[in-house]
């Protein structure tokens, strides 16, 4: 275990969910067309929308890869062929990763003060629903209140369960946000894409439209995350001839190669969009997003700025670096991020129990060799306790 003298802040745990995490408070009437489980060829397989679902290899989750266990891989230290043979052997799934008891005892061993929680499935049912939007509404709700009860919205001040919300039906989505605040919520999880209405038409996340929403946002001055999962990019991938279904641990070299950013763009309008002057309360992290995206977007923004101003209040710049947080992948520039946008707006994140996370979370110290003491300490710890923290 890595020393550390103080306990951090955990900015990117995950859950595995549970098998009735999307149906335990659904209406039965809605199954067929939400989530169900089948036996197919011997092996019990999920179902989304009638269709078998391939986000997850295995989304039952036991067993399990051992946390870590692609950490070489995602430093570009080992080649793989075969990604799953990477995983190496699976195991029992630990339960910790399904009660929130025996995380927070596993927490207290690994030197973590609170963290906030992410989904593991759940990021990645968004796309495959909203061709139905009743559908994917009635899951998300069915959704968010088996976090509430398996995880809690706020669990003792240590774990932050993250409520899922889209904004495919803005009445829906100021309902859920009302519902989450009344619950106790510090962290809302949005998926970062544009979004298809009712209407059959996309909109960007600052379109007018969506105020109602941001209003309830700046009003609670709760964290906005936009975590990594399937933001419905996969258009771009088949358009190259790569095909058009998200599928976690399926990489190609092309695909990896590819320039489309979702976070960049979701953060692009957010800001060219006028979100956050409308709007100043408001916070937003990018977990699970890496860091590499920053500096193409920074010097977009800088463009931008400079050939339309009158479209800015101030430098896009400026606006960033007082209401976007950035959790790195350990593997990025760190001294770079630091640079481009303070050490007050970087995140400690572990993406634990994740193959592709770290197996000690706070071993991420290892990676801030060169910055200073009280440096660290924002990076791990007071940065992401801060923002649990209700804004104004």
């Amino acid at each position: 275990m890595a020393e550390l003298s103080f306990a951090a802040f955990d900015a990117d745990n995950h859950y595995y969910e549970a098998e009735d995490a999307f149906t335990r408070h659904l209406d039965p009437k809605m199954a067929k067309r939400t989530m169900q489980w089948a036996e197919i060829d011997g092996r019990k397989r999920l179902l989304v929308g009638g269709k078998v679902n391939r986000f997850i290899p295995n989304p039952t989750f036991d067993p399990v890869a051992r946390p870590g266990c692609l950490d070489d891989y995602f430093r570009g230290k080992q080649s793989a062929k075969d990604i799953r043979a990477a995983f190496g052997e699976l195991e029992p799934i630990s339960p910790a990763y399904r009660d929130r008891d025996a995380r927070v005892a596993m927490m207290d061993q690994q030197n973590l003060a609170g963290t906030i929680m992410f989904p593991t499935l759940g990021v990645g049912m968004e796309s495959s629903l909203e061709h139905d939007q009743e559908a994917m509404l009635a899951a998300f709700r069915s959704f968010n209140r088996w976090i509430d009860d398996d995880w809690g919205l706020n669990f003792n001040d240590r774990i932050y369960g993250a409520a899922y919300i889209t904004l495919a039906n803005v009445d829906w989505a100021v309902e859920e946000m009302e519902w989450a605040v009344d619950n106790g919520v510090r962290v809302i999880n949005m998926r970062a894409s544009s979004v298809l209405g009712s209407d059959g038409a996309r909109r960007s996340l600052g379109h007018p439209s969506h105020d109602r929403f941001w209003q309830k946002v700046h009003d609670a001055g709760i964290l906005v995350a936009f975590h990594s999962g399937d933001s419905g990019y996969m258009f771009l991938s088949e358009y190259w001839g790569l095909g058009g279904e998200f599928e976690s641990f399926r990489y190609s070299p092309l695909r990896s190669l590819l320039t489309h950013s979702p976070v960049s763009d979701a953060m692009a309008s957010l800001l060219a969009e006028g979100v956050f002057d409308r709007f100043p309360n408001i916070r937003v992290a990018t977990i699970e997003n890496g860091s590499d995206w920053v500096r193409p977007l920074f010097k977009k923004l800088n463009k931008a700025y400079g050939q339309q101003q009158h479209a800015f209040s101030r430098h896009p710049h400026e606006t960033f670096r007082e209401h976007i947080w950035v959790s790195p992948y350990y593997e990025d520039d760190l001294f770079e991020l630091r640079d481009m946008i303070g050490v007050d707006h970087m995140l400690f994140g572990s993406d634990f129990p994740h193959a592709e996370g770290l197996a000690d979370p706070v071993s991420f110290i290892d990676d801030l060799d060169g910055f200073g003491a009280d440096e660290i300490e924002k990076i791990m710890r007071s940065n992401g306790l801060s923002l649990v923290q209700p804004q104004g």
